[in-house]
């Protein structure tokens, strides 16, 4: 299997896009903008899924799900929330379609048209919120701790597969409180869900922090974030989190009675993460050779691969290759064996190494007699010989080894490229040249945020929450600053 894939130095972008067709993840479809993610991709997302809808109901969320269209005079309610998504709003305005009177195709009816035009979800809030009036009368009804796993579409212009598409999957969590401060611990609460899946599951290191005004959630109060860098130097927001107050408990009249018998406006947040993990995942630790999926979400985590040249071979080395496969199988190592008698062991290699498959082994006639096996890690590319009855002891602590690694290595890429600056100048000339974080001072206003953003098309992806603060100087206007933030080019 010939990989003829673009090196990641010569055009990062190329690179990225020729491994999610050659991996077989995704694919473009006939309608502009939208994905056909297909079943090798779609088993990583759901891995994904599962170990986040674990992690939410340990936390005490239920899943439900609400309609894929909401009326129009719903998003006119919260007038930032509006705004935040006007532009990226596909709208449904007919019902039927007809045949046209000249013969011609096929036209939409003029008759049919809708009372209230409906858009097409680019998220739930509002019509969850008009729900919520119904399910929220006392405190007794709170917390109302929902999530819903769905498909969303924000009329993207300009997309690329799994990053941005103009339909995406993905879960968003809607949640009801009784008070600010429970309404604030779930936001952040959420946000360190988020964290300990993409660290523990996708091994992805990310920073915790807080969006500045200007880059905050269409309707929030306060926005939390995970940020992860890219091996191109380029950030990637991985989930978000949101504090909503009460604007839409008002603007939907979302009331409750307290204990006392007083009616208050409820308190909310949002949160959500999609497919675009499943970038994060592929742009963090693949190579030129192709996918590095980390154990704990690869589909196939071990596949084994069989070297024969006649019936007889074949039949003693399956012998052992399923024996191999029924006891790591026990171990709860996901394996497959590759008996397909229609491609050569080379080309199942190459096969799995584009694919990422963690651990791949070959047992041929060779091994059958000595009792041994060829065993080969993805994410190092080394190979070693092991003796057959210590594989499932070894493979087992791969699957750790491997896991860790990964994540270490992603880690060095961050420490490496993330840099602090004093100087606008300064700032300018690693962003040329070395990219990654970049942390510097900045006094707070929309305007000097802008200013950078226009000037080198950088933003401020988070005020980090961990570290201390520290007095310093905006490096472009000199301005008194009490916290560095981080600066990158992203996704």
């Amino acid at each position: 299997m010939a990989k003829n894939l673009t090196t990641r130095s010569e055009d990062y972008s190329k690179w990225y896009n020729e491994l999610v067709i050659k991996a077989d993840l995704a694919e473009n479809s006939g309608v502009r903008g939208c994905m056909v993610i297909k079943p090798y991709g779609f088993g990583i997302w759901e891995k994904m899924q599962a170990e986040l809808d674990r992690m939410f109901k340990e936390t005490g969320h239920q899943n439900a799900y609400f309609p894929l269209f909401i009326p129009k005079s719903y998003f006119s309610k919260e007038a930032s929330h509006v705004d935040g998504f006007a532009k990226e709003c596909a709208v449904v305005t007919h019902y039927r379609l007809k045949n046209d009177e000249d013969g011609k195709g096929i036209v939409v009816d003029p008759e049919a048209k809708l009372e209230e035009e409906l858009i097409v979800r680019p998220t739930s809030e509002t019509i969850i919120w008009d729900t919520y009036r119904k399910w929220v009368q006392s405190y007794r009804d709170l917390p109302l701790l929902i999530n819903q796993w769905a498909n969303v579409v924000r009329w993207e212009m300009r997309t690329r597969l799994f990053l941005r598409t103009a339909e995406f999957l993905w879960q968003e969590g809607h949640t009801a409180h009784a008070t600010e401060k429970e309404a604030i611990a779930e936001a952040e609460q959420m946000m360190n869900v988020y964290a300990d899946f993409v660290e523990n599951y996708m091994a992805v290191p990310v920073v915790k922090g807080l969006k500045s005004k200007s880059e905050r959630f269409a309707g929030a109060l306060e926005t939390y974030c995970i940020e992860a860098l890219m091996q191109d130097g380029k950030a990637l927001q991985a989930g978000t989190s949101h504090f909503l107050g009460q604007n839409f408990a008002k603007a939907f009249d979302v009331k409750f009675a307290t204990k006392e018998g007083k009616q208050e406006y409820v308190w909310a947040t949002s949160w959500g993460v999609s497919t675009r993990l499943m970038g994060a995942l592929i742009m963090t630790h693949s190579d030129d050779n192709g996918l590095v999926l980390p154990p704990k979400l690869a589909p196939d985590q071990v596949v084994i691969v069989p070297i024969y040249r006649n019936d007889e071979q074949f039949n003693a080395v399956g012998e052992v290759a399923k024996d191999m496969q029924a006891k790591l199988r026990a171990a709860g190592i996901r394996v497959k064996f590759d008996n397909r008698d229609t491609h050569k062991p080379g080309w199942k290699f190459n096969e799995y190494e584009l694919k990422g498959v963690p651990v791949r082994i070959a047992i041929g006639p060779k091994d059958v007699e000595k009792g041994t096996v060829e065993l080969a890690r993805r994410d190092t590319l080394t190979k070693e010989f092991v003796n057959q009855n210590e594989v499932v002891e070894k493979v087992t602590g791969l699957m750790t080894e491997i896991q860790e690694n990964l994540y270490k290595k992603a880690v060095d890429y961050r420490t490496e490229h993330t840099t602090e600056v004093d100087s606008y100048e300064e700032f300018k000339k690693v962003l040329e040249n070395k990219g990654g974080f970049i942390s510097a001072h900045w006094d707070g206003t929309v305007e000097t945020e802008e200013q950078v953003k226009n000037e080198t098309k950088a933003t401020i992806r988070c005020i980090p929450i961990a570290g201390e603060k520290e007095a310093g100087n905006c490096m472009v206007t000199g301005k008194p600053s009490s916290q560095r933030v981080l600066f990158a080019k992203a996704y």
